[in-house]
């Protein structure tokens, strides 16, 4: 009887604190979006072009990366409730003071207070996790964490636009804030697992056993750089890095000019562009999260590489979906939503399978630095500038556009037509993501086998 009622427990405590952190990913999200789905209506208040609205973006995505990397290292070192409770509250009361912004730089200072918040989720909460679920079992939990993804955007542009409708944008923002407010002190408590408490015994045992009880404490370099440079050493880990580039850069240039795309070629406002755009956040993603979750513990059992393989398959087939839901006009939007609908969700299915795979590469102790690394890498190294470059890549199309027609000003319909041909970088990257990860998939094969004999 006690042995039955310390495992209900046991697991009433991992299934709370993993719906609590499912909600604090969907918040995240939520507010990371929020920026795309006001995009409209802040541009044509302060007559920003599609690079300014692009460069929003990616300052938040640049400061995510780089201070995720020390937020990383301290959610292997400290109390990751803390850390993470800390994260939300920063987060939640700079997406606030964006209401009160009067410029582009007053924007960027609430962008900059956003990323430095939301940098500590990922790390802590993925960490959190795995070591609430062995192995075998990590890739459906970490799926359904990761459907903060498409839900937290969905709720964002669904709530977003109409609000903003109503009553204003900066309204809009006010209302984003306030779940983070309300969940921050919610993480304080939740009961936080020992680190590779969810390991077989085998291994623990072996560790310890390995650590000695006499070892003297290791220095800074062997604390923090070396865990680092044995990570950057294997050659999966750097093909993660830059499938997360090209997925980033593709799912971060949705999130800010979708529903400013909808709104151009299909002359949506900006509620009903909010609107469709939650529609597809919301099927398409949540479709592809629960898919890849599950697919990625059943193909396991075949090899390590099969959750990269699948991600793969995944990415190529996203591409024509996406190459015909951007190509739609005026008087075809069910069909452009539906074809964006299957390639989001297509695409949606990399974080559960990718995100398992790194959690098999990485020591459940080094689990939080792993994913820093990871974002801070992919990131800097092109996931930030999918905004930036989609908006510049816009701002030169509709520019080409209007001189082709022998206008000298660069009309809304210009415009629409420079962000429509922008947009067609996504299925572009998104074969060359199909085939960075199919490598991936070949180099894991080794590394899973060395790990293995180590």
């Amino acid at each position: 009887m006690a042995t039955s009622t310390v495992r209900a427990t046991t697991t009433r405590v991992v299934r709370t604190s993993l719906i609590v952190l499912v909600i604090i990913n969907i918040i995240n999200f939520y507010d990371r979006n929020v920026g795309g789905a006001l995009a409209e209506p802040m541009r044509r208040e302060f007559g920003f072009s599609d690079t300014q609205l692009g460069l929003l973006g990616t300052i938040f995505t640049l400061l995510y990366a780089v201070i995720g990397l020390p937020l990383g290292l301290l959610a292997d070192r400290i109390s990751r409730k803390k850390l993470l409770a800390s994260g939300v509250t920063i987060w939640g009361a700079l997406t606030a003071f964006a209401a009160w912004a009067w410029s582009f730089g007053t924007l960027a200072i609430s962008r900059l207070g956003v990323g430095v918040g939301e940098a500590a989720c990922a790390p802590t909460a993925t960490s959190w996790i795995g070591d609430l679920y062995p192995p075998e079992r990590r890739a459906k939990p970490l799926a359904l964490f990761m459907l903060g993804v498409p839900v937290g955007g969905a709720l964002s542009y669904f709530f977003s636009g109409p609000v903003a409708q109503a009553f204003g944008w900066r309204r809009a923002m006010i209302v984003a804030a306030i779940p983070a407010l309300v969940m921050a002190p919610v993480v304080l408590f939740l009961r936080e697992p020992q680190r590779g408490a969810a390991e077989s015994e085998l291994a623990t045992a072996s560790g310890s056993a390995k650590r000695g009880l006499s070892e003297p404490a290791p220095s800074w370099f062997v604390r923090n750089v070396l865990p680092i440079w044995r990570l950057l050493c294997v050659p999966t880990f750097w093909w993660i890095i830059v499938s997360g580039a090209l997925v980033n850069f593709n799912l971060y240039a949705i999130g800010t000019f979708l529903p400013a795309f909808l709104g151009r070629i299909h002359h949506l406002n900006v509620a009903r562009a909010g609107i469709a755009t939650g529609m597809i956040y919301m099927i398409g993603g949540v479709a592809g999260g629960t898919i890849g979750g599950f697919w990625g513990d059943t193909i396991v059992r075949r090899g390590a590489h099969q959750r990269m393989l699948a991600a793969a398959i995944g990415a190529l087939a996203a591409a024509p979906f996406a190459y015909f839901g951007i190509r739609q006009g005026f008087g075809s939007l069910t069909a452009a939503v539906i074809f964006l609908t299957v390639s989001y969700g297509l695409l949606n299915m990399y974080y559960g399978l990718v995100y398992a795979s790194i959690q098999e590469i990485a020591a459940p102790a080094l689990r939080g630095t792993a994913m820093a690394v990871y974002f801070l890498f992919m990131y800097l190294g092109g996931a930030s500038f999918g905004p930036l470059l989609t908006g510049r890549l816009s701002d030169m199309m509709a520019r080409r556009a209007a001189t082709a027609a022998g206008s000298p000003v660069i009309t809304e319909a210009f415009k629409a037509v420079g962000l429509q041909q922008a947009m067609f970088v996504i299925p572009v990257l998104s074969v060359g993501l199909g085939l960075v990860l199919w490598a991936g998939s070949k180099s894991m094969v080794h590394d899973a086998a060395r790990r293995a004999e180590s």
